[in-house]
């Protein structure tokens, strides 16, 4: 009888694990992170949701955790095990050198990250590119079309820009060895947040370094300043995540599911979530899921 009865408690534990690896693996909880800004967020929480549809355990506690230096180091630690990552600026953060071209922007940062034990998933067609941005007025009585345009007319501008813009090489570095542009006295406020477009839109600055994907533009009027000197890189999104967590869940169906998500999130798709978010205030979480479900990834 005691062997019978250990013969089905065999059956019983295989069976349960079978049902485990039918639901996403192991069980492992997956912690998923992000920047603090709301496309950031809106893309993790897509994220999240499409990986719960398929069985998979989620913590969305990193979700907003802060700027990319906090996130970084929460993904090397292992306190967060995924997050959305804009290929071109995470692959200058981790000390590489950005191009325009997508392909080799995710190739460079995934022998950045191979070290590290982080894989690069497949990226967005969208892009979300630094923009230096201006109303439409100061434009016009300017003459601004470009950031070449700016070096002229620089002291005549109160700038904000990002926090990070005094050590970031795509922000002080870009503007001062590209355009010759140096702004020891700007303001720095959070990049693509909603105190920065409020600051243009207020007057209280000229210039503002915004997300090119940021609902605020389209809404105020804003112009764009072309990146003439092309030094912003091709920044589509893509999932990074610890190996570590591979190693403990379905992964096949962890990265065909983070893939098929990221290939139907193109430029237009982004910027609306983001305006959904920003602008509209929807909540986070039922614009995730109306976008998710008009595509066909829940139910």
């Amino acid at each position: 009888m005691r062997m019978i009865r250990r013969l089905a408690l065999g059956a019983s534990v295989l069976a349960l694990a079978l049902s485990a690896c039918a639901t996403g693996g192991s069980g492992a909880t997956i912690k998923i992170g992000s920047d603090g800004f709301d496309e950031a967020r809106v893309v993790a929480e897509i994220y999240a949701q499409a990986l719960e549809a398929k069985g998979f355990t989620v913590d969305r506690a990193g979700i907003g955790l802060g700027k990319r230096a906090v996130t970084k180091a929460a993904l090397e630690s292992g306190q967060i095990d995924l997050k959305p990552e804009y290929i071109g600026s995470g692959l200058v953060a981790y000390g590489g050198t950005s191009s325009n071209n997508s392909d080799t922007n995710k190739q460079g940062l995934q022998d950045k990250l191979t070290p590290l034990k982080i894989t690069v998933l497949n990226f967005t067609p969208a892009q979300d590119t630094n923009a230096f941005v201006v109303r439409k007025e100061t434009a016009d009585s300017l003459h601004l079309s470009k950031m070449s345009d700016l070096a002229a007319v620089q002291d005549q501008l109160k700038w904000a820009l990002a926090t990070d813009c005094p050590t970031n090489p795509l922000c002080a570095g870009a503007l001062k060895s590209a355009y010759g542009i140096d702004q020891p006295n700007a303001t720095l406020l959070d990049a693509c947040s909603g105190p920065m477009a409020d600051a243009l839109l207020k007057k209280t600055v000229d210039i503002a370094e915004l997300c090119s994907t940021g609902p605020e533009i389209i809404t105020n009027g804003w112009v764009v300043l072309q990146d003439d000197k092309q030094t912003q890189p091709a920044d589509n999104i893509a999932p990074i995540v610890r190996d570590d967590l591979l190693a403990k869940i379905d992964k096949q169906k962890f990265t065909d599911t983070l893939n098929a998500v990221s290939a139907k999130i193109d430029t237009t798709t982004l910027a609306q979530l983001y305006y959904d978010v920003a602008i509209n205030h929807k909540d986070l979480a039922e614009v995730a899921k109306t976008w998710l479900k008009a595509n066909g990834f829940v139910s």
